[in-house]
Formats: C-alpha cells, sequence, structure tokens
C-alpha cells in the first residue's frame, strides 16, 4: 500500500484552524433523569449509546496516537495531535464519569462496555508483530480507520450543536451541555485526524476500505447499544428499539436526520474531502465559551446550541 496520497490534495480552509486545547470539565448528574428527554426514552437511550462507546474509543485513539507521534514530522500538525489527545482524554472521562449515575437509577451498563473494551483493546489493540512493515500496517490502518470515525463524530458534534428541538423538548441542561461542549470540540478538532493520516500515509485505497470498516462497526455497535439500553430500561415493560424510532427521530429533529447520515457518506470519499469543509469553528468556539461546564460555571443553564 503505498503512503503517497493518490489524486488531488484536499484543501484545508485555512480560517477553520484553532489551536487546540484540553479543558478541564466537571458534571453533577445528581438531578438529571434516566430519560433525560421527557418522555422519549428511545431518543435518550440513542444517544446515551455514547456513554458507552466513547470511554474506550477515545482511551483508544491516545493510545494509536501516542504510537504514530514518531512519524510526524510537522511541527503544527504535531502540535494539533497533542492537543487533540488531551481533548479526547478528557472526553473519555467525561462520558465515563456518566456511567455510574445510569447504575444508580437501574440502568447497569456494564455487560455492553465490557464488549466494547474487548473490541477496542483486544480488536483493534496492539498485535504480536515483528518490527517493520507488518507492524506499521497495523498502526496506519489503525489511524485511518481513527480519521473516518471523527468524519462522523464531527458530524455528530455540528448535529447537536444546532439540535435546537431538544432544548424545545426540555432535555435535561446538564447532558445537553456534555453533549454540545464535547460536539464543540469534535468541530473543532475535526481535521486534526484526517490530516494526520494524510501526512503518515494518505492512501485512497486505505481510506475507502477503513472507511467501510468504521461505518459498518459504528452501525452496529450503535444499534446494539440502543436495544441494550432499551430492553434493560427498568421502567419500560417492552422497550424496544426500531429502525423506524430512529427516523422518526431524524424527522423530528431530536436524532440525526437518516437522509443526512447517508449523504455523509460520499462527501468523506471524496477525493477532495477535507474536514475543514464541514460545519463551523466560529460555531463551536462561541458555544465553548458559553458551557457552563468548559468555563467553569457548572450548574447554570448553557445556551441553546443553535442561538
Amino acid at each position: 500500500m503505498s503512503n503517497t496520497p493518490q489524486g488531488p490534495t484536499p484543501a484545508a480552509i485555512a480560517s477553520e484552524r484553532t489551536p487546540l486545547k484540553a479543558r478541564k470539565v466537571a458534571f453533577a448528574w445528581d438531578d438529571t433523569p434516566l430519560h433525560w428527554v421527557p418522555g422519549d426514552p428511545f431518543t435518550t437511550h440513542t444517544i446515551n449509546v455514547l456513554h458507552l462507546l466513547l470511554p474506550a474509543g477515545e482511551r483508544w485513539f491516545v493510545h494509536v496516537y501516542k504510537q504514530v507521534l514518531p512519524y510526524i514530522h510537522d511541527d503544527r500538525l504535531r502540535e494539533d495531535v497533542i492537543g487533540f489527545i488531551g481533548q479526547e482524554a478528557m472526553h473519555s472521562q467525561a462520558h465515563d464519569d456518566v456511567l455510574p449515575h445510569l447504575k444508580k437509577l437501574g440502568l447497569d451498563p456494564t455487560p455492553y462496555t465490557a464488549q466494547v473494551d474487548w473490541l477496542f483493546e483486544k480488536l483493534l489493540g496492539d498485535r504480536t508483530l515483528p518490527p517493520g512493515k507488518a507492524r506499521k500496517w497495523w498502526l496506519m490502518e489503525r489511524v485511518a480507520i481513527i480519521a473516518a470515525i471523527e468524519h462522523y463524530t464531527a458530524f455528530l458534534g455540528d448535529w447537536v450543536l444546532n439540535a435546537d428541538e431538544l432544548d424545545r423538548r426540555g432535555a435535561d441542561p446538564t447532558m445537553l451541555d456534555l453533549l454540545r461542549w464535547h460536539g464543540a470540540e469534535e468541530v473543532e478538532h475535526r481535521s486534526v485526524a484526517f490530516e494526520l493520516f494524510m501526512h503518515v500515509d494518505g492512501s485512497y485505497r486505505r481510506r475507502v476500505r477503513t472507511w467501510a470498516t468504521a461505518f459498518t462497526a459504528l452501525v452496529f455497535l450503535w444499534q446494539r447499544g440502543s436495544r441494550f439500553f432499551m430492553e434493560n430500561d427498568p421502567t419500560l415493560l417492552e422497550g424496544k428499539a426500531t429502525f423506524k424510532d430512529l427516523v422518526r427521530g431524524g424527522r423530528q429533529g431530536v436524532l440525526p436526520a437518516t437522509g443526512d447520515i447517508i449523504r455523509s457518506v460520499p462527501r468523506y470519499l471524496s477525493r477532495t474531502y477535507h474536514p475543514s469543509q464541514e460545519a463551523s469553528t466560529a460555531q463551536a468556539v462561541a458555544y465553548l465559551a458559553s458551557s457552563p461546564a468548559a468555563t467553569g460555571r457548572t450548574g447554570l443553564t448553557a445556551t441553546t446550541g443553535g442561538s
């Protein structure tokens, strides 16, 4: 697999880059109800899957990126990657802290998180490979997988920053602040994973192949996670998670629209794709400047995402 980018070099929008820093945050969960979107357990639990996937996933991001640092020969990119590592470590911790609260409310996530831990630590973890091409190949595969996943975390970050319907439904402000603080930082650093991949490898064939792997895994894990939550919710007699409910949530604006998810695929697979062409750094930075958790004002109500 060639490490020379195939086809035109994607163009970054310089104005969309901003220096990255990890923001120390804390959230108080005592007043957050089990169904933090009132009267809508399906939307609540579909979004709650983030708390199951992200702690292990983002710890894995950090682990992989620490291994790839010696391959970075651009000072600005190295600075961005170090900032990315700091932000992802904080994201992992913040979502991990939600899990004891869910368990306290009668929804023990341990059986599912154990499966997620196995995926990232074993299936996608370090392998006993001889030094040289084989070991580097596996590292580049994982760098490319992270770039594909980050396309979707940025997509979700942009969505939640503009999901005003969640505010209109009376969604819990602390949970919204967690999601929007995290989403804003995903938008803020959305170009780092892709630029790192292009710097150390850049193969279009690898980008397409690992996108297929990442997208399939995300769809599989998300549907399993939402089913797990609905079936184990102690307040529901026969909780079910269906594709029909997902489409309905998208149409109502409380979940990402299915059509938007589908349309995001050809954008990532375009040879001219660059993450800076998506979402708005200015909007992300503006939210971070008002987020109660990011500004140390936890307990206050955050501003509406799209305002």
